[in-house]
C-alpha cells in the first residue's frame, strides 16, 4: 500500500502540471494580400518570428489569413478566435473572427472596405494579434504576429465618419399625408355609364328569345308580392349602394348598409325562388287547354278532336 501511495502520487502531480502547462498555439500560418484581378505572393508567420515589413493594403485589397489552431499541440477548434487590429497610436482595436473547422484550421478574410474608418485612416501602422482561447484549463493566446499599413488612394472618395446611433432625443418626424384620392373626370364615368345602359336592351332581347315567360308577372306577383317586391328592391338598393361608395361615401359606411341590405336579398330571394318553384313543378301551376288534353283528357276518357 506505501508503494502503491507513492507511486500514485507523483503520477498525480505529474498529470496536473502537463495540464497546468496545456496551452493554445498556432502552426501552418501564412498571410496574403488579395486584389481584385490576382492574389498576391503569400509570406509565413510564427509565433516567434512575426513579419518585419508591414503589409500594406489598398481600397480595392484585402488580407487572408491561414492558420491551424492547436490545443497542446494537437489541432483542436477553440471557442474563441479572432485576429484583432488595433491602433498603436489611439489604441482602437477591430477584432475579426475566424472560421474554424474542428480540426483547427482556421481564416479570415479582411477587406479594407470593412475597416473602421477610424483604422483606415491611421496614419500608423496596425498591429494585428492573434486570439485564440476556450473554455478549461489551457492558457489563451493572444499574439502579435505583423502590422498592416493602410494605403488611402486619393482619387477615391475620402472616408466620413458617421456618427452612430444611439438613444436619446431624436428630431421630431413630420409625416406628410397624402391626398385622398379623387374619381376620375366625369366624361370618363359617363362613358362607362353609357356603356352598361347600352347592355340592357341586348339583355333584354336575350331573354325574351330565349323563352323567358313575362306572362307570370302578375301571377308571382299575386302569389308572393312581398317576396318579389323586396327581392327586385334590394337588388336596385345594392347598386344604389355601390354607385353612393363611388361617389362619396367611406368603407365604413358602406359596410352596415351592405349588411342590412344583402340580409334582405336572401331572405326575399329565397322565398322568391320557392314560389318559382312551386309554379314550375310537374302537376302545379296553369295549363293550357292544349296541355291538359294531351295529359288529362276529357271527363268521359275520350281525347277530343
Amino acid at each position: 500500500m506505501r508503494f502503491l501511495h507513492s507511486f500514485v502520487t507523483p503520477l498525480l502531480l505529474a498529470a496536473g502540471a502537463a495540464q497546468a502547462a496545456s496551452s493554445w498555439s498556432f502552426d501552418d500560418a501564412t498571410v496574403q494580400v488579395n486584389g481584385k484581378k490576382a492574389a498576391g505572393t503569400k509570406e509565413k508567420f510564427s509565433e516567434t518570428k512575426q513579419l518585419s515589413q508591414p503589409i500594406t493594403i489598398s481600397n480595392t485589397e484585402s488580407i487572408k489569413i491561414l492558420l491551424v489552431a492547436k490545443d497542446g499541440g494537437k489541432g483542436k477548434r477553440p471557442h474563441q478566435a479572432f485576429v484583432v487590429l488595433q491602433d498603436e497610436l489611439s489604441g482602437l482595436e477591430a477584432p475579426f473572427p475566424m472560421t474554424v473547422k474542428e480540426n483547427g484550421k482556421a481564416v479570415v478574410d479582411i477587406k479594407y472596405t470593412d475597416l473602421p474608418v477610424q483604422l483606415a485612416t491611421s496614419s500608423a501602422p496596425l498591429k494585428a494579434s492573434v486570439v485564440l482561447a476556450s473554455f478549461g484549463s489551457s492558457q489563451g493566446l493572444n499574439k502579435p504576429v505583423f502590422s498592416i499599413a493602410p494605403k488611402v488612394d486619393p482619387n477615391a472618395a475620402p472616408l466620413v465618419y458617421e456618427k452612430p446611433l444611439r438613444y436619446g432625443k431624436r428630431e421630431a418626424i413630420h409625416h406628410t399625408f397624402r391626398d385622398d384620392p379623387k374619381n376620375p373626370p366625369k366624361i370618363i364615368s359617363a362613358f362607362f355609364v353609357l356603356a352598361v345602359l347600352a347592355t340592357v336592351p341586348a339583355l333584354l332581347v336575350g331573354w325574351l328569345s330565349l323563352g323567358a315567360n313575362v306572362s307570370h308577372i302578375q301571377r308571382a306577383l299575386r302569389d308572393a308580392p312581398i317576396a318579389h317586391g323586396v327581392f327586385f328592391g334590394s337588388l336596385i338598393a345594392l347598386e344604389g349602394v355601390f354607385y353612393l361608395y363611388y361617389v362619396s361615401w367611406t368603407l365604413f359606411q358602406v359596410l352596415p348598409v351592405i349588411s342590412v341590405v344583402g340580409a334582405a336579398t336572401f331572405l326575399s330571394g329565397t322565398k322568391a325562388l320557392g314560389e318559382v318553384q312551386r309554379r314550375d313543378s310537374p302537376g302545379r301551376g296553369d295549363y293550357d287547354s292544349s296541355q291538359r288534353k294531351m295529359c288529362c283528357g276529357n271527363k268521359n276518357g275520350v281525347d277530343e278532336d
